[in-house]
């Protein structure tokens, strides 16, 4: 049944990857393929990308001059934009005609969105008809829009012709200098009702001053940078520790170090995919897709390595047992769910993608969250009541810790998952773009953190008896609880019948459990 469900997850992911592919976009390039203009007002428009953007810098002039037009400046540029119109709309016009259409692209700042329209007219059009062409407020036939007087170039319009029958009308090649740091937006828009089922293919790439990077996932290339050299410093410590301690070396510990090293190749892909993103304005599809893969089995090993720990794996229990299964296909679900909503991110266009589509790739991610996190917190409960019962009192302060470190954990979470949904509602335009890169920088803080925690509570050690599991019926008398329970001992005087009494608590406490009891026994 695990293996059909394998094959079934496997194909799943399989029909993602080619989806994605066939879909491929470029870096900070925005590509239209036939992309059709929606209706409002008595108008048609296009929305053709947003984007944060850093105002240029000044040019350097001991640059070469191919070097010139790119280094320090920012901008928005556009090739191979063409405007098609359905045939029966060309036909409707004479050969000779030298304007039959106009289509505008409109450049402005998130700040200026009520300059386009009349709503500084008091007015719900968004084209200019004959009563405001009168008034001397615009033109017939174009879209309405009042110029900042702060600055005088936005928002900015740029006219496309159609000439006389011509189906097709091709954007000028050419460059918009951005001198003010802003979210910006451009639509293609029309106002003539004649064009209507007018369709734009064709491109634009926007560049920010240091590199092609988006505003908002600059900051990201920076903090992928430093995570990298904080797991080597992570991977280097507990290496050494390891080496140092390595006959006392318990399963969990290699666990441990296989989070910790996917951690580093996670960050370090991530780091040199932005890098290679940011110089050269594309994405190489190999490089990303082994970055959303590291990251994904990464994500998914954490959250394993949590739910074993809690569990009391190598401390409580030798193996997992008959759950082993269970977990695994967790596990594996968690991976494919993780995956397909990475690929989307990272793989799909650059644009956020509709509502719709990432609540349904978002939603089983949340719901295997919050399966794990009852997992999790259920196998604490558990672990640390066996624990007590037992009285090994070095191993149950040492969950009480873990426990009281997740607890935090989850709290934060909580937390941030309440200021994360207060920010997106709050700035529904990308607005406050400068700091959207904290939101996923936090999650991957929070990972690091818990695992560096983690490996404290279970570093190798000359001891490591106090947190692995023994086999032998000492296991429910480490150095500290034999400590604390020896002045009973000596007040009774009768060591046997205490050691039989013990024995009764223990073998009571294993009925307890008969989950745990059965595992023991498929063990």
């Amino acid at each position: 049944m695990i293996l059909e469900d394998e094959k079934r997850l496997g194909t799943f992911l399989s029909l993602i990857y080619i989806c994605i592919l066939i879909n491929q976009v470029n870096a900070s390039i925005h590509e239209y393929r036939n992309e059709a203009f929606t209706h409002k007002s008595n108008a048609f428009f296009f929305h053709g990308g947003s984007e944060g953007l850093h105002a240029s810098k000044v040019r350097d002039s001991a640059l070469s001059a191919q070097e010139k037009p790119l280094k320090g400046k920012s901008f928005i540029r556009f090739e191979t934009v063409t405007f098609i119109r359905p045939k029966e709309s060309a036909d409707k016009y004479n050969e000779m005609q030298p304007i039959t259409g106009v289509v505008e692209a409109i450049i402005l700042e998130v700040k200026d969105r009520e300059r386009i329209g009349g709503s500084f007219l008091k007015s719900d059009k968004i084209c200019c008809d004959s009563p405001l062409s009168k008034a001397g407020y615009c033109k017939t036939g174009e879209v309405i829009i009042q110029k900042n007087q702060e600055s005088s170039k936005l928002p900015k319009r740029i006219q496309t012709y159609f000439q006389g029958k011509n189906e097709e009308a091709k954007m000028d090649a050419q460059s918009i200098e951005i001198n003010s740091t802003g979210m910006y937006y451009l639509y293609f828009m029309f106002c003539d009702p004649l064009l209507q089922g007018t369709i734009v293919t064709g491109r634009t790439v926007w560049r920010n001053p240091d590199g092609y990077l988006p505003g908002k996932m600059a900051p990201l290339m920076t903090f992928f940078g430093f995570m990298s050299l904080a797991y080597l410093l992570l991977g280097l410590v507990w290496f050494l520790r390891f080496v140092r301690f390595w006959k006392d070396i318990i399963q969990l510990h290699y666990h441990i170090t296989a989070v910790i090293a996917l951690g580093m190749c996670e960050m370090a892909i991530w780091y040199f995919e932005y890098a290679n993103f940011n110089s050269t304005g594309t994405r190489p599809m190999a490089i990303t897709l082994w970055a959303v893969t590291f990251s994904s089995v990464k994500k998914t090993l954490s959250r394993l390595l949590l739910l074993v720990v809690s569990m009391g794996f190598g401390v409580v229990r030798p193996t997992l047992g008959g759950i082993t299964s269970r977990v695994l296909l967790l596990g594996l679900v968690y991976f494919v769910a993780t995956e397909a909503l990475e690929l989307v991110e990272h793989l799909g266009n650059i644009n956020d993608f509709s509502g719709k589509a990432k609540l349904v790739l978002v939603l089983p991610v949340v719901f295997l969250d919050s399966w794990f996190i009852l997992w999790i917190f259920s196998s604490l409960s558990k672990t640390l009541e066996k624990l007590q019962t037992r009285r090994n009192m070095a191993k149950l302060e040492l969950y009480r810790k873990f426990t009281n470190t997740l607890a935090v954990s989850v709290l934060l979470s909580i937390a941030w998952i309440g200021f994360e949904l207060y920010f997106n509602a709050t700035d529904p335009l990308s607005e406050l773009w400068q700091m959207a890169w904290i939101i996923p920088a936090f999650w991957i803080l929070l990972a690091y953190v818990l695992l560096v925690v983690i490996c404290i509570l279970w570093a190798p050690s000359r001891n490591p008896t106090r947190y692995a599991y023994m086999e032998e019926a000492g296991d429910n008398f480490d150095e500290e609880g034999v400590a604390l329970t020896s002045a009973v001992m000596k007040m009774s005087g009768d060591v046997s019948k205490l050691d039989w009494k013990e024995r009764k608590g223990s073998a009571t406490t294993d009925l307890a459990y008969g989950e745990d009891a059965e595992e023991d026994k498929r063990e």
